[in-house]
Order: C-alpha cells, then structure tokens, then sequence
C-alpha cells in the first residue's frame, strides 16, 4: 500500500456565505422518500435522552448547544418508522447518542474535545471493553468496572447496551457488539492513514467507510420493531450483501452532507469527493458530482439486491423494509438538518 503524503486537491469553489449555500436533497441524488417523523414522538424521546445524558454527565463542556442542533430524537423517530414502543426508540436513541460521544471525545481531532489519532488504538480496546466486558478475577474485574464508570464515553457505551439488551435477544445483542468493534477498525484505519499522511485510492476509502459507517445503527431495526432476523438467516452471505450496500450507500450521503463542514473544519480530512479529486486529478465539483454516482450505483444495487433476497422468507422482506426505511430516514434528517449541514454551490 502507498504511504505518498497526503496533498489537498486545491481550494473548493465553495459559495461565498452559508447563507448562499443549497439546503434540501442533494440533486441528482437517488433516495426514497422517508416516512415523516413523529414530531411528539421526536420530542418525547428527545427529553428522555437529554435527561440519561446529564444523569451520566455524557456532555463535555465543549458540547454547549450541540444536543439540540443535532436533532437525536427526530433522528431515530425517521430511521425506525416501525418502531414497536417509545422504549425502544429511546433506546436506539441512547445508542446513537453514544456511539457520536466516542467518536467526538476519542476520535474526531477537528473538533478541539481532546481527540487524537496518536493512541487511538488504545483509547478503542478499552471502549469496546465497555461493551463486551473483562473477565478475570474479581479483584481486576472491580478495577475495569470502576474505570469504565469513571469515563463519559465509556459509561455511554456501557449503559445504553444494557438498556438494548434488556429487549433484544443475546444474538441481536452479539451482532451489535460485533458491528461495533467493526466501526472501531474502520476508525483506526483512518487515524492510520491520518498519521502518515496517506491519500487512500478511492476503492481503498471506500472499504474503510464500509466498516467506519452507520452499520450499528442498522443493527438495530429488527429488535427496535419488535422481531428477530433468527442468526441462521441474517448470517446468510446474500442478507450481508444487502446489508453492507445499504450500510455504504447511507454512509456516502453522510460524506455529501457533510463536505462543506469538513471542508470548513480540516480541508486535509479524505472524504469521498476529496479522495476522487485526488485520484482523478480533478476539481472538487467535478470529484463530488462522480461521488453523487457512486451513491447512486451503490443504492441501485441496494434496490436490486434487496428485492431480490425478499422472496426469500416473508420475515426477510421484512427486514429488507426495515433495512430501506433506515436509509431513507436517514436521508432526510441530513437533508433537513441545515443547523449542521449546508451543500455546496456546485448547481
């Protein structure tokens, strides 16, 4: 693998104030429309998940003003439309809420909170330790108890599992524990690259998006609506196919929405258009325009595949439902979400 320094592609042509900048679906983008979300259901969930973050004092102080702008609540209120209880929801919102303050506090270096790729492998095993515990004798079990309460990020991490696994079944509650150790390799791979200044190639960036991506939060649909895939049937290579393409199309929206923000915030941080730019030798218009289609060829597979593997049990077709609405969902949360994302001027 090439290690060649890392050099941004040139200055966006960006419009000249946010207030100029596009709000809305991106154009040209393949999505299917979300079913609306529950605006009291949204806010229900929205006090309940404030008020578990402040019992916990999840929130540094760098995170003044951020709960609300992200919009938790209406999140998970438009990605679980068949949610079977509030409960549930609430608990899919604690998991989300959690895995963004270890990504904030341990990973993301732009954003000031203390965050470093140096150690990051360290700062993970840990985290993921929270999740799937230590066990030895009761003296060092104590100890790794005390140290996972004694950290906001970890005490997220540790107490929203619980609250899941009280509903789901321990193979639901495997497969996220696993998904999540997937997300932490993705994040290593990129502090990786981050340290040695490697310009991935595109099919390289996009292999670490596919475990650096949203696949926890899909994990949950079938136990947030109330059934299990059984493990015989999720296990089979054609229902991870459908579930890793729906995994990295939704996650290469996120990279869309979110481009102008990071560009604003690090302009050397690789995300889709950035890393086409640079292997195409091309401006960033034209590099985010080509990651528009690889979205939509991603998606068209997702459509495809999924419609196929449907005829499979009637409980797949299910699962493939609540595979499509998570995407869409989460389509229109960043599409709608202008307090943290603005599009370019490239229209």
């Amino acid at each position: 693998m090439s290690t060649s320094t890392f050099r941004a592609p040139g200055a966006p042509n960006l419009a000249r104030s946010v207030r100029a900048r596009r709000t809305g679906a991106v154009p040209g983008l393949l999505y299917r429309p979300a079913v609306p979300a529950d605006p009291k259901k949204a806010a229900e969930v929205d006090l309940r998940l404030e008020a578990w973050a402040r019992a916990l004092d999840l929130f540094p102080a760098a995170w003044s003003g951020d709960f609300a702008g992200f919009g938790f609540g209406r999140a998970v209120a438009l990605q679980h439309p068949g949610a079977a209880d509030l409960d549930r929801l609430t608990a899919a919102g604690k998991l989300l809420l959690a895995e963004n303050v270890v990504d904030s506090c341990y990973c993301e270096v732009s954003e000031g909170r203390g965050a470093s790729a140096r150690g990051l492998g360290g700062r993970l095993v840990i985290a993921q330790s929270a999740l799937d515990p230590y066990h030895g004798d009761p003296a060092t079990e104590e100890r790794w108890r005390h140290g996972v309460q004694a950290d906001g990020p970890l005490r997220s991490y540790h107490w929203a599992l619980k609250e899941y696994a009280a509903f789901a079944t321990p193979s639901q509650t495997g497969r996220l524990v696993h998904d999540i150790a997937r997300l932490h390799l993705g994040y290593l791979g990129e502090a990786a690259w981050a340290e040695t200044g490697h310009m991935p190639h595109v099919w390289e960036y996009l292999t670490m998006r596919q475990f650096n991506n949203f696949r926890p939060c899909l994990s949950l649909v079938d136990a947030v609506d109330g059934y299990e895939l059984p493990e015989a049937l999720y296990a089979r290579p054609e229902i991870q196919r459908v579930t890793a393409l729906a995994c990295n199309a939704t996650t290469i929206v996120n990279d869309l929405y979110s481009f102008t923000k990071e560009l604003a915030s690090d302009p050397t941080h690789p995300n889709l258009p950035v890393v086409v730019a640079a292997e195409e030798r091309c401006g960033l218009r034209a590099a985010y325009l080509e990651s528009v289609e690889i979205h939509n060829r991603i998606m068209t597979a997702f459509e495809e595949e999924a419609a196929a593997v449907s005829a499979l049990s009637p409980l797949v077709e299910r699962y493939t439902g609540g595979l499509a609405a998570w995407v869409a969902g989460n389509h229109e949360w960043h599409a709608t979400n202008s307090h943290r994302y603005h599009l370019p001027d490239y229209w």
